[in-house]
């Protein structure tokens, strides 16, 4: 690990990536449920920005696919623009309203209890 901790942030990074490559088509979860799986309950901002910077990775991470725990798209501005995030979800089937799931508790996966 170097001095700055680089090495450590990006196992994690990937680690977040592995989780969110598997969350299933038409299905959302939280940057903290990601973060309780991982076993960094209080790392949910990390997920977050773990997320903001796989855009750029040769593989695809369906990012989009993570919200806050409120179901708010709050990583939204990090698509390019504005309404991508919610035109990926919407054409997944999920209902969103005001930059919200309106379905969320229906659509809601959480890799604790489904990743047994």
């Amino acid at each position: 690990m170097t001095r700055s901790g680089k090495k450590k942030e990006n196992d994690f990074f990937s680690r977040v990536y592995e989780v969110t490559k598997i969350i299933p088509y038409g299905r959302v979860t939280s940057y903290g449920a990601i973060a309780r799986y991982l076993g960094s309950g209080r790392s949910a901002r990390m997920v977050g920005w773990a997320l903001n910077v796989c855009h750029g990775r040769p593989e695809f991470i369906p990012a989009h696919r993570v919200v806050n725990r409120n179901g708010l798209l709050t990583g939204k501005h990090h698509f390019g623009n504005s309404s991508t995030m919610e035109q990926l979800l919407m054409n997944e089937g999920i209902i969103i309203e005001n930059d919200r799931i309106i379905n969320f508790s229906e659509k809601y996966w959480d890799p604790l209890t489904e990743l047994q």
